[in-house]
């Protein structure tokens, strides 16, 4: 383990040049993100640590109960990190949350009973994460679009609402905009993958030493789920979000914090 360690700090101390010369540019250019900048520094080494001592005592343990344990940590966080983007929104986190939990339980729950990953702690908690990670960009962007639409297009919902629609119909071109905002990100992905950029999977597969078509098969099956999660958390965070945006007498109410999130 201490070869390793003497291993790694020459590597991350070239790697930490890189992000000097961001703080430079930020210090330069007065962008006043260098605190920032050290704290997600410091934060991400500390999680991925973490993270990388718990995996391998899960791995060696090769126990399926760790899964659930796992997941519902990935969970929580990210549903907290889709629910502070969409600020203003009641209940954001809650809605957030539940949209992400849907995408991911349907989504692995079809890669489970059809078996395309062995149900193990190494296949299962790096894919899970995949998923979630993936439905929470997704969940926040979408919700945010959504207020943000709202917002804009407020008279145009009350006139509809004035003659007659029912929050749905009223909503309903506001609702496509924000779920197609959502699911741009990962179709263009889907689009440009192996063109414009290697994904993750398959270039961690490729440094670990697979086979490159081998890489290429994971990479195909990751993208693909990735793309069905990507529409049921938003279509879910969509429909779960809008309804907090009418009253009872099908009337557009915008919250105060939404007001002000949108300012």
């Amino acid at each position: 383990m201490i070869d390793g360690w003497l291993d790694f700090l020459p590597r991350l101390l070239g790697a930490l040049s890189l992000v000097a010369v961001a703080i430079a540019i930020s210090v330069w250019q007065r962008l006043h993100l260098e605190g920032n900048m050290l704290i997600a520094v410091v934060r991400a080494f500390l999680q991925l640590m973490i993270l990388g001592f718990a995996l391998q005592w899960i791995f060696g343990l090769d126990a399926w109960l760790a899964i659930p344990f796992a997941v519902a940590v990935m969970f929580t966080a990210a549903g907290l990190t889709a629910g502070s983007r969409a600020k203003g929104i009641p209940h954001g986190g809650w809605l957030a949350t539940a949209a992400i939990v849907v995408a991911g339980v349907l989504t692995l729950g079809v890669l489970i009973v059809l078996q395309v990953f062995p149900f193990t702690p190494r296949y299962i908690i790096p894919i899970a994460g995949m998923i979630i990670g993936n439905s929470m960009v997704v969940t926040g962007l979408v919700m945010s679009s959504l207020r943000d639409a709202l917002m804009q297009q407020r008279l145009e919902v009350e006139t509809a609402l004035a003659l007659g629609a029912t929050p749905k119909q009223a909503a309903a071109g506001q609702l496509r905009r924000a779920l197609a905002t959502g699911m741009t990100p990962i179709i263009d992905n889907t689009k440009t993958v192996g063109l414009v950029a290697l994904p993750g999977a398959m270039t961690g597969m490729l440094i670990a030493g697979a086979e490159p078509l081998a890489a290429v098969q994971l990479q195909i099956i990751v993208m693909y789920m990735l793309v069905g999660a990507s529409a049921v958390a938003g279509l879910t965070a969509a429909y779960l979000c809008f309804r907090q945006f009418f009253s009872g007498s099908q009337q557009l109410q915008i919250p105060q914090e939404a007001d002000k999130a949108h300012q």
